[in-house]
């Protein structure tokens, strides 16, 4: 049994509990992966972050990304929450306003930007491992099980950046929030939804984002989803240059993901709040 600092955070919301929960365990090297993951299912979050020494000389930290089910490569809000522990802990960045985090993907940089609201951390999305269209068998299955009309279907595609989506356009926000998605239909897949808020709104989209477990009897809704976030400013090159998404409205949260496009580079940004710091027993 080894005793660790622990924080709990929340992500990309500006109001307190309105983000996506996050645990955080730090000085992480050397539980065994069993305990991990048993944590991890513990916790009952979407994702536990386990912070350790770097193996790259350029990296600050090495994060390992657990869902209570499985190991992430990569996450986002597990990104950002982790380099705020990693900050709030004492950890000092090699690189001045730059956390370089090395994970399963390889190395992410974490920008600290400061900003009328306060300091805000954003991650460079990593390079896409996968983009395609879909099968259109499995694009039907999609379509029935998110109960839209052919119609609704306004774009889709395979994205993959760690986590693989399948993401689909629909026509506009009203119809994203609309969704009652079916468990069974979608039994095994992470599919994220995206629809424009009108001209002139304060968010220019509306994201959502589901996972169904293999036997279609649970779906899953998260809450602000960093690695969706990123994808679909990587493929909806029509979306203005800086925009800001809202994700968990249905959920009754506040999600609010800033990103940026530049030079060909996306980055994802959010407000990211420890609400829970003290000690974890392994």
């Amino acid at each position: 049994m080894s005793r660790h600092r622990f924080t709990q955070l929340d992500v990309f919301s500006p109001d307190p509990l309105g983000g996506n929960p996050l645990a955080v365990v730090h000085d992480a090297d050397g539980l065994p992966d069993a305990t991990l993951r048993r944590f991890a299912a513990w916790t009952n979050l979407s994702e536990t972050a386990f912070l350790l020494r770097p193996t790259h000389p350029d990296a600050d930290y090495r994060v390992r990304i657990l869902t209570p089910g499985e190991e992430f490569a990569f996450a986002g809000h597990p990104t950002l929450g982790s380099a705020r522990a990693w900050l709030e802990a004492g950890g000092t960045p090699r690189r001045d306003g730059v956390v370089v985090q090395e994970s399963g993907i390889g190395l992410v940089e974490v920008h600290v930007e400061a900003g009328s609201g306060g300091e805000r951390l954003s991650f460079t999305a990593p390079p896409l491992l996968r983009q395609g269209p879909l099968d259109p068998g499995l694009l039907e299955r999609v379509r029935r099980g998110l109960g839209l009309d052919a119609a609704q279907v306004v774009a889709s595609a395979h994205l993959d950046n760690g986590p693989g989506w399948i993401v689909v356009r629909v026509p506009d926000a009203a119809t994203a929030l609309a969704l009652r998605p079916d468990p069974a239909g979608l039994a095994g897949l992470a599919v994220g939804v995206v629809g424009n808020h009108p001209a002139g709104a304060a968010t220019a989209v509306e994201v959502r984002a589901f996972a169904a477990s293999p036997d279609g009897r649970l779906l899953d809704e998260d809450p602000v989803t960093g690695s969706l976030n990123a994808v679909v400013g990587q493929w909806l090159s029509d979306l203005p240059a800086r925009y800001t998404a809202a994700q968990g409205t249905a959920l009754g949260r506040t999600g609010r993901v800033h990103v940026t496009r530049e030079d060909g580079r996306v980055r994802v940004g959010g407000a990211t709040r420890i609400v829970v710091a003290g000690t974890v027993d392994l």
